[in-house]
C-alpha cells in the first residue's frame, strides 16, 4: 500500500509540510519514491499564471534538446527554477541531471486559437517531449500546463525532500500533493509514480484498479490528445476525472456516478434517476473495481476525495477556515501532523457514497452524497 497526503491552503506553503506528513505514515509505505503535484504556485511563479511550466529531469544534452524543440515552436522562457544537486543521492535514488520547472510564454502565433486549440497544443508538446526522451534518453517531462510543477523521483520521500530541496521558497503553493510510494507492481518508472496529471487535473490514488485494462481502451477510443502512456492502472482515475468534467461538462460531485454508479435499486427514488441511468449505461466501461481512495485536485483549486464501492483503503479530510488550510490524508496521524490546530470532531471520513470537496476559497467540506440531486451541469 501507499499513503496519499493533500494540502489545500488559501497561502502558498511549503510542499515539506505534505513530505513531513507522509514521514508519520511511514509504516503505511515501503518509502521508495515520491510524486508532488504543485498549483496556486507562489513566489515569481504567482505573476505568470497563464505561462505554461515546463516540469522535469533532464541532462545536459536532454535540456539543450529541449530549448531547441521550444525555440522551433516559438516558446521563450520566462523565469525558471533548476536544481542540480550537489551531493550525492540518497540511497536508493539514481544520479540524474536538473530538475527543472521553466515558464514560457506563448508565441503569438497562437493567438488565433481557441483555448480548446491552445490547451490540446500544451499536452501535445508534452507528448512529444516525453516520446523524445523515452528514444534518446536525458528528457522526462510531467507536466506542461499553467501554474502547475510536478517532481517526480525514486526513493525515501522525506530523504528526497532534503535532497532537492523542496522547502525552497519558489515552490511553495496553495495546493499540494504527495504520494509515498513508487510503482512497486512492474519495473520502477517516474512515469508511473502518482499523481498523475492531464489539462489542469491531477489525482492519486491509493489501492487497485483491476477493471484497468477495459476503461484504458474505452479511453484510448475517445480520440482525445493525452488519453495514452498509461503506466499505471491508477493514470485512468485522472483521465476519467477529465473527460467527467471536460467532456461530458459534469461537476465533479458527478464523477462517482461515472466511476461506481449506485445500482438500480439505490436509484430508484432518485430525482435524477432517468439522467442517472443513461449516464451508467453510456459509461459502463469506465466503471471502477477497487479497493481505490483517490485524491484530486481540479483547474479551479478545489480538491476532492472520493472512494470507490468497498471502502477498503482509509481516508480522512480536516481542517481550519479561519487559518483557511486544509488536509486530505490516507491517516488521521498525517492530519494531525500537518494541521494540529483544528477541530477535530470537524474531521470528514468519505464513505462510499460521498464525494468530500474543498474549494480554493478554503472555508468548509462540501460533503456530496450520490443520493443527493445533482448539481448543476457547467
Amino acid at each position: 500500500m501507499c499513503r496519499l497526503f493533500a494540502l489545500t491552503s488559501r497561502d502558498p506553503v511549503s510542499p515539506m509540510r505534505a513530505i513531513d506528513a507522509l514521514n508519520v505514515m511511514k509504516e503505511g509505505h515501503d518509502g521508495s519514491g515520491v510524486g508532488l503535484f504543485l498549483s496556486g504556485l507562489g513566489g515569481a511563479f504567482e505573476e505568470l499564471k497563464e505561462y505554461p511550466v515546463l516540469s522535469g529531469i533532464f541532462t545536459e544534452p536532454g535540456l539543450a534538446r529541449v530549448f531547441e524543440y521550444m525555440a522551433d515552436k516559438g516558446f521563450r522562457s520566462k523565469y525558471s527554477v533548476m536544481f542540480k544537486p550537489d551531493s550525492e543521492p540518497p540511497t536508493g535514488t539514481p544520479k540524474r541531471g536538473t530538475y527543472a520547472s521553466i515558464a514560457y510564454k506563448i508565441p503569438k502565433e497562437w493567438g488565433a486559437r481557441t483555448q480548446e486549440e491552445i490547451d490540446r497544443g500544451l499536452v501535445q508538446m508534452r507528448l512529444d517531449l516525453r516520446a523524445m526522451g523515452e528514444e534518446s534518453g536525458g528528457i522526462m517531462v510531467f507536466s506542461f500546463w499553467r501554474d502547475t510543477i510536478m517532481i517526480k523521483e525514486v526513493g525515501d520521500p522525506m530523504a528526497i525532500g532534503e535532497y532537492l530541496r523542496l522547502g525552497r521558497k519558489e515552490l511553495h503553493a496553495r495546493h499540494i500533493m504527495a504520494q509515498g510510494r513508487q510503482n512497486t507492481n512492474y519495473a520502477i518508472d517516474l512515469y508511473a509514480c502518482h499523481p498523475f496529471f492531464i489539462e489542469g487535473i491531477s489525482t492519486m490514488t491509493n489501492g487497485e484498479n483491476t477493471a484497468f485494462l477495459p476503461i484504458r481502451e474505452y479511453l484510448m477510443s475517445r480520440g482525445v490528445t493525452g488519453y495514452q502512456g498509461y503506466q499505471s492502472d491508477s493514470e485512468v482515475l485522472t483521465h476519467i476525472a477529465h473527460f467527467t468534467t471536460k467532456k461530458l461538462g459534469l461537476d465533479i460531485s458527478s464523477y462517482k456516478h461515472v466511476i461506481t454508479p449506485m445500482s438500480d435499486e439505490e436509484m430508484a427514488g432518485h430525482q435524477d434517476r432517468e439522467f442517472l441511468s443513461n449516464l451508467k449505461r453510456s459509461c459502463r466501461k469506465l466503471i471502477i473495481d477497487g479497493p481505490n481512495c483517490i485524491i484530486g485536485c481540479l483547474p479551479d483549486g478545489s480538491m476532492f476525495m472520493a472512494q470507490d464501492r468497498k471502502k477498503l483503503r482509509p481516508g480522512v479530510v480536516g481542517g481550519n477556515p479561519e487559518l483557511g488550510i486544509y488536509g486530505f490524508s490516507s491517516e488521521i496521524c498525517g492530519l494531525n501532523a500537518a494541521i494540529p490546530e483544528r477541530d477535530r470532531t470537524q474531521d470528514f471520513q468519505p464513505m462510499h457514497l460521498d464525494t468530500a470537496i474543498v474549494g480554493p476559497d478554503c472555508r468548509e467540506v462540501l460533503q456530496c452524497s450520490q443520493k443527493d440531486p445533482l448539481r448543476p451541469q457547467r
